[in-house]
């Protein structure tokens, strides 16, 4: 009997054992499967703490550019305005992709490429140009569009106003009217020997017959006469210019598209038969001709990519901005164009510069 009593005892005692261990395992395995559970979730949020690719902004932008032709002074629109981007935290490869469209010059291709542009659905799109930007909002009506290079967006019907429009519309302009007419004083002053100024122009480019009247104009009032070339693409613009030649004392190009993607035969023919040639931008002068009042459009760029910054980053509503003009303006001389013009560059010439350092190219 006490045999019997003693091994219930023993057993009895293994099992309360076994249940102990038991519970003990469960608890155990609760807690390391929570303790477990929680450092997975710990490193997982450091991971996505520490991505580079974030800096704090895990928000994705998309912009759209639409761009009528490439050449110095609009890629350096396009270069100014992905600059600020990524100075404002928002760059390609990390939180931004950019959709870029150029149109090569042609007007039949805009529409097409602007429906291209609104059926990808970006946070905003920039017209560069004046046909792009009027595209752009002849098509887009839900979505912010923002011009640039545009030389008068109010006869362009982009916006009624300078002023906040109350529009999905909003940009900046690249033509100042005070830039045009002491660039035609400075010709009238400083050449006493030209009576008659040559233009090459494309009359289908809205913002280079605005250009133009206003130096038509302006010369004018000097007596100083006026030729047109016309052109339709970039092929013409040679045979143009060479139909100035013994009809004109100088030509001059606005910021016209066509005629200064094929700047160079301007050029040329300036340079053979010694005619001065004024352009209504920095690039062009950079590349050859002798002078203008005008402004880098790098920062032109830059300043529209500021503008964006607003809209996608700040929420801000492009009815509520007004449209920016250049304010920066200096005359720009380039002396070895003036050389292989036969120009002779005077002291009297050179004090119109207010910077010589940036703006009197050697």
């Amino acid at each position: 009997m006490k045999k019997k009593l003693l091994l219930c005892f023993v057993l009895a005692t293994i099992m309360l054992v076994i249940a102990a261990c038991g519970n003990n395992g469960t608890s155990n395995s609760n807690t390391s499967g929570s303790t477990g559970t929680n450092n997975t979730s710990s490193d997982s949020n450091n991971a996505e703490t520490t991505e580079p690719a974030t800096d704090g902004d895990d928000k994705q932008y998309k912009v759209a550019i639409s761009q009528f032709v490439e050449h110095a002074s609009l890629d350096a629109v396009r270069d100014g305005i992905i600059t600020a981007l990524k100075d404002g935290g928002i760059e390609e490869g990390k939180n931004l992709t950019i959709d870029y469209q150029n149109t090569q010059a042609d007007f039949n291709n805009l529409t097409a490429v602007s429906q291209k542009i609104k059926s990808g659905k970006p946070d905003v799109a920039v017209g560069i140009a004046t046909p792009n930007a009027i595209s752009l909002v002849d098509e887009i009506t839900d979505i912010p569009v923002v011009f640039a290079a545009v030389t008068d967006p109010i006869d362009s019907k982009l916006v009624p106003t300078l002023e906040a429009s109350g529009s999905n519309v909003t940009g900046a302009s690249d033509s100042n009217p005070d830039a045009i007419e002491p660039l035609m004083d400075f010709i009238a002053k400083e050449f006493p020997n030209v009576k008659k100024v040559g233009i090459v122009i494309n009359k289908s480019e809205p913002n280079a017959v605005v250009m133009a009247e206003t130096a038509k104009n302006r010369l004018a009032t000097h007596n100083i006469g006026w030729e047109e070339a016309p052109i339709v693409n970039g092929s013409d613009v040679q045979q143009a210019a060479q139909s100035l030649v013994g009809r004109v004392d100088a030509i001059y190009i606005t910021l016209d598209n066509t005629v200064v993607e094929s700047v160079d035969a301007i050029l040329d023919v300036a340079y053979e038969h010694d005619i001065p040639f004024f352009s209504a931008d920095r690039d062009t002068v950079e590349k050859g001709a002798f002078a203008t009042l005008g402004f880098r459009y790098f920062d032109h760029g830059y300043e529209v990519g500021e503008m964006l910054l607003e809209i996608l980053k700040n929420g801000k509503n492009p009815g509520d901005m007004d449209v920016r003009k250049p304010e920066q303006l200096d005359f720009i001389l380039n002396l070895k164009a003036a050389e292989e013009m036969g120009i002779t560059v005077t002291d009297a010439m050179k004090a119109y510069v207010k910077d010589p350092t940036q703006n009197i190219l050697e």
